[in-house]
């Protein structure tokens, strides 16, 4: 008997956790039950049944198995922060139906971007399946609502179970509304009242200042209305509105429409401000502040929009353009520039909202109704706000030109006063002037005869000049020529007169052409100058002929004025030197000093010359024959 009561002992506590875990599953379980005394109620996820699918592969009839049911409770601690991209939330909702209840019933999902809800609603075998989710046409809905409805069947006793298999690519909001159609189309209609008034006042204010900016043509304005309109299609997209009225056939189109409008709103918020504030010149550093921050917003929407879609949603980060335009304005507004007043009010106010719009996407704070629509308020007021910081601006700025103009007046009639007494003064001293500038002009005729006489001597000394250099030139062109016929000249004295190439080159050219120009090609005489230098181009063929073509010199690797030593000392009656002094004296191999005096011994062979000259080397016979 002890062993059976011990056996019994035994089981009841291996079944106690499981007991346990089916009385939690139970207590953890929420109904909703049908009663027309209330109209609506609202329940976040901290407060519904459900269950992490990690796998992402479960099916409805896995969240049925006992393995799995009894895993679906209540979580109070879970927000939308801690909601994962990464996983499937299976969502169970039960209701208590009451047939006898006068009103129709439906269930409400508030976020518009969740990607995907299938819903499974109880029929009479087994479940029916709903496709819901912003990735779906518009069309699809059961209401043409920006929400999405699961209508209710009520018409027997009992408790249905509805489950929702949700799935987005961006922290979702998983909020259930329980309500009647009286309360929705109530609800529905003073909602998309409210919608109209807001967007139709950014329309309105965006053609208001479109058709000033056409007016006075300040960029600005320009940059305002795309700013507005940035902000509406924003609005839009995170209602819900932009993929009813829009784009309903494209679901694909409503993730990347509401990360380029966020990121446009901050771009052109900063092109605004940047020329409202005239920071360019009132504030230089957070000028150079906006220009980073615009390069660094538009790399995160690239990458957010190519590998990370996470990173087109509102983030944290996103309220720093703000707080760096609110603080700019407060300071230039403090260093005297009034025309930033309003535009301090109007940031003050969206710095706010975008605030505490962020801190509620994040779940830094609670979910409430004012805080949702917390950053359509701030963009409203900060509209309207903006729109008369610009009429303000005006104002100032037309006061100002109005003081301006009379100052100008002022100074006018001051300046006809001097100018009359000026003119005065200005007369008597023409007429000095005049008498002065006579007397003078008599002596700068004198002076001018005095010149003319000098300027002829000046010519005639110049004729003598003249002469005296052309004779100089000749004599220098002959003791060239004299030295160059020298045979025994020393390096040194060669080195005088072919000191580099250039001169090398130059001497060839002259000596080549000194009877005229022939084209080895086509034997024209005419030539224009080439691109190289020491070449010339025919004018009838375009052949291109250089100084050393036809010479001993074409070709070679030696420096062409260590060749022209080495062709001078075949001919030299100076000292004989051997090549390995040559090798020294030149810095040359003696392979190639060799080489090279044994071409310039050919080419005089050849021509038959038997007591060669310098021009023999230098020049083929043909040249010679010119």
């Amino acid at each position: 008997m002890a062993k059976l009561y011990q056996r019994i002992l035994t089981i009841a506590f291996l079944m106690l956790p499981l007991f346990a875990d089916q009385v939690i599953g139970q207590s953890s379980n929420y109904t909703f039950q049908i009663n027309d005394q209330l109209d609506e109620r609202i329940y976040a996820i901290d407060r519904l049944t459900f269950y992490e699918d990690e796998t992402n592969e479960m099916e409805l009839e896995d969240i049925l198995s006992p393995q799995v049911a009894g895993r679906l409770k209540i979580n109070p601690d879970f927000n939308k922060h801690q909601f994962s991209t990464e996983k499937t939330y299976w969502v169970k909702v039960a209701i208590q139906k009451t047939p006898r209840s006068k009103k129709n019933w439906l269930l409400e999902f508030y976020d518009q971007t969740i990607d995907e809800i299938t819903a499974f609603i109880p029929a009479e075998t087994g479940f029916k399946e709903i496709q819901l989710g912003d990735k779906a046409p518009f069309g699809d809905r059961i209401f043409s609502h920006k929400n999405f409805h699961i209508p209710i069947e009520n018409q027997s006793e009992g408790t249905d179970t509805y489950y929702f298999k949700i799935k987005s690519s961006q922290k979702a909001d998983i909020r259930i509304a329980f309500r009647s159609y009286n309360r929705f189309i109530y609800y529905a209609l003073n909602e998309y009242f409210l919608y109209g008034i807001f967007y139709g006042m950014i329309l309105i204010i965006s053609l208001y200042n479109g058709l000033i900016y056409l007016a006075i043509r300040e960029i600005k304005y320009l940059y305002y209305v795309f700013y507005l309109l940035s902000v509406g299609t924003f609005a839009a997209c995170v209602d819900g509105i932009a993929f009813q009225y829009l784009w309903p056939n494209q679901p694909e189109w409503n993730h990347p429409a509401s990360g380029l409008s966020s990121f446009l709103i901050i771009v052109f918020a900063l092109l605004f401000s940047t020329h409202f504030l005239n920071l360019k010149r009132r504030f230089p550093s957070m000028h150079r502040c906006f220009h980073i921050l615009l390069i660094a917003k538009t790399l995160l929407f690239a990458l957010g929009l190519l590998l990370h879609p996470i990173l087109l949603e509102i983030q944290i980060y996103d309220i720093i353009p703000f707080f760096l335009i609110l603080f700019s304005s407060i300071y230039v507004w403090v260093k005297g520039y009034s025309v930033a007043r309003l535009f301090v009010v109007a940031y003050g106010i969206l710095f706010l909202g975008v605030a505490l719009k962020a801190m509620v996407h994040t779940a830094i704070l609670p979910h409430s109704t004012v805080l949702y629509y917390s950053l359509h308020i701030a963009f409203l007021i900060e509209m309207l706000l903006l729109t008369l910081a610009l009429g303000d601006r005006v104002k100032i700025l037309k006061d100002n030109r109005d003081r301006a103009m009379l100052r100008s007046l002022r100074q006018a009639e001051t300046n006809a006063k001097l100018k009359e007494k000026v003119n005065r003064e200005l007369e008597e001293r023409v007429n000095e002037r005049t008498q002065e500038l006579a007397h003078k002009n008599q002596l700068l005729l004198d002076y001018n005869q005095q010149i003319l006489e000098k300027d002829e001597e000046i010519k005639r000394i110049n004729a003598l000049l003249d002469k005296d250099i052309w004779k100089l030139k000749s004599q220098i062109k002959e003791n060239l020529q004299a030295r160059i016929t020298n045979k025994r000249m020393s390096y040194d004295d060669f080195a005088k007169i072919f000191p580099d190439s250039s001169s090398c080159l130059r001497y060839l050219e002259q000596v080549k052409w000194k009877n005229g120009f022939s084209c080895k090609a086509c034997n024209h005489g005419k030539f224009s100058k080439s691109s190289k230098i020491f070449h010339r181009r025919c004018s009838r063929c375009g052949h291109i002929e250089s100084a050393t073509a036809g010479t001993v010199f074409h070709g070679i690797r030696l420096p062409i004025e260590k060749a022209f030593y080495l062709a001078y000392t075949v001919i030299s009656e100076h000292d004989k030197l051997t090549l390995e002094e040559l090798s020294n004296l030149l810095d040359l191999r003696v392979n190639a000093i060799s080489s090279f005096r044994v071409k310039v011994k050919l080419q005089l062979e050849m021509k038959g010359t038997h007591q060669p000259e310098w021009e023999d080397i230098v020049l083929e016979r043909s040249h010679e024959l010119n």
